[in-house]
């Protein structure tokens, strides 16, 4: 048996489709006026194919100069997405723009000490601290 929808209920659904799709295309027009991982030039978004997205290592555990690997990268993503570190840097080995970038974003977030090493404070600063507000220095 078939049975007719009441008009009543026909425009209600009509309606709330309609405040769906109103909500879609308010959010698309929203994410696509947003800006990017970095609205400064000399600190461009990621390149094609990769991600503002960390997801090397969720762990805290204590990375310093010299290293390599996915802690280093994690790192560096995140430094990346906080305006600390370029992009093009983010190669998973902790060299000497890495080490800047990690102290400046300690001196910028007392009580962390300069000291280039990221310990677990760091880590915890460095997953819950929004981007840099100052055009990052360039590195010499």
């Amino acid at each position: 048996m078939i049975r007719k929808m009441s008009a009543s209920r026909r425009t209600t659904a009509s309606r709330a489709s309609a405040a769906a799709a109103l909500a879609t295309v308010s959010l698309a027009v929203a994410l696509a006026s947003a800006p990017g991982a970095s609205a400064d030039e000399s600190n461009p978004v990621p390149p094609p194919g990769s991600s503002p997205v960390c997801a090397f290592y969720d762990g805290d555990r204590a990375t310093s100069f010299g290293e390599r690997g996915d802690r280093v990268s994690q790192a560096q993503c995140l430094l990346a997405n906080r305006h600390y570190l370029r992009w093009s840097a983010v190669d998973g080995t902790f060299g000497p723009e890495t080490l800047v970038a990690v102290q400046r974003f300690q001196a910028d977030h007392p009580p962390l000490l300069p000291d280039g090493r990221v310990t677990p404070a760091t880590w915890w600063a460095l997953w819950h601290s929004g981007p840099n507000q100052v055009t990052p220095l360039p590195f010499p």
